[in-house]
């Protein structure tokens, strides 16, 4: 696999991460140096590790997990995304209760975001094709286009306020449609 097919292959892993991180930017909550390392390490980290799980558990866990991957990753971003929906209609109330870049929140996204990646690894286990540096890519890849989606969504969030909160819920729970439609359609 060759380094362009890698990249390409990461950035298409990414762009869950992406708009996740662009929903949460337009709240604010990802506007500290903390919390944008914290997400992008996270969703780095996660994207790493999900195609190395996969591609070690090769082909036995696939059939006990293809059938319901894609309800997990939809329930986590519907639950956030709704949430965030809530916390922006809620126009004198705070964005979140909690932190989405600390606790269970950031381990939900964290997976929800990467379970494709989890397919990939066990695609690539198939045709034989070495997990370690297409894994480093896709977490780096995931992890660098994560802190452009917050700052991003910083600025659109101050530009639009509460708005962009709803329409970051309303992403989220689309890429969480989108992911089960792409599993049951197809």
């Amino acid at each position: 696999m060759s380094l362009i097919e890698i990249l390409i292959m990461s950035v298409g892993l990414a762009m869950d991460a992406m708009a996740v991180c662009l929903g949460i930017g337009a709240t604010g909550m990802g506007a500290s140096p903390r919390a944008r390392f914290r997400l992008a390490f996270h969703f780095g980290l996660f994207q790493f590790l999900m195609p190395v799980i996969g591609w070690f558990a090769g082909t036995t866990i696939e059939r006990f997990i293809a059938a319901f991957d894609h309800w997990v990753a939809f329930a986590l971003l519907a639950f956030v995304g709704v949430r965030m929906i809530r916390a922006g209609l809620q126009a004198d109330g705070e964005s979140y209760a909690t932190d989405p870049s600390r606790g269970m929140t950031l381990v939900m996204l964290s997976i929800a975001v990467s379970i494709d990646a989890l397919a990939v690894g066990l695609s690539l286990a198939m045709v034989h094709i070495s997990i370690w540096y297409p894994g480093v890519i896709v977490g780096v890849v995931t992890g660098a286009l994560s802190v452009v989606g917050l700052l991003l969504g910083d600025r659109l969030g101050t530009r639009f306020g509460h708005r962009m909160e709803i329409a970051g819920g309303v992403i989220l729970v689309l890429i969480g449609l989108r992911i089960v439609v792409s599993h049951t359609v197809f």
